[in-house]
């Protein structure tokens, strides 16, 4: 027997206020938004990162783009992000920012 294409999932309200609100500017649905967050928490699990390590990652992109002339968008970053990934730097580049962090905190 075939597994339909789709499955319905109950989620906090919260969070699918929280993807209504990020899709709305780039013209996704709720749903592909989630599914897009979805794809992103993969790639980020895959790698063995912690989600401190992620975040700190994240944080130190943005606080770099914000300093950059030319905006990035979002498919960029997600394709850099799967590059990182795909020749195995992107796990040890995220530790390198967090020591980086830690230390610089210290």
């Amino acid at each position: 027997m075939a597994q339909p294409a789709f499955s319905s999932v109950k989620l906090p309200g919260s969070l699918v206020e929280q993807a209504r609100q990020a899709a709305q500017p780039l013209r996704r649905s709720v749903a592909s938004q989630i599914e897009y967050w979805a794809t992103l928490g993969q790639i980020v699990e895959h790698t063995g990162l912690s989600v401190q390590d992620a975040r700190a990652a994240i944080e130190q992109y943005e606080a770099a783009a914000a300093q950059a002339t030319a905006p990035v968008s979002v498919e960029a970053l997600t394709q850099r992000l799967l590059a990182a990934q795909a020749r195995g730097t992107l796990a040890e580049r995220v530790r390198e920012v967090v020591r980086e962090n830690q230390s610089r905190a210290q």
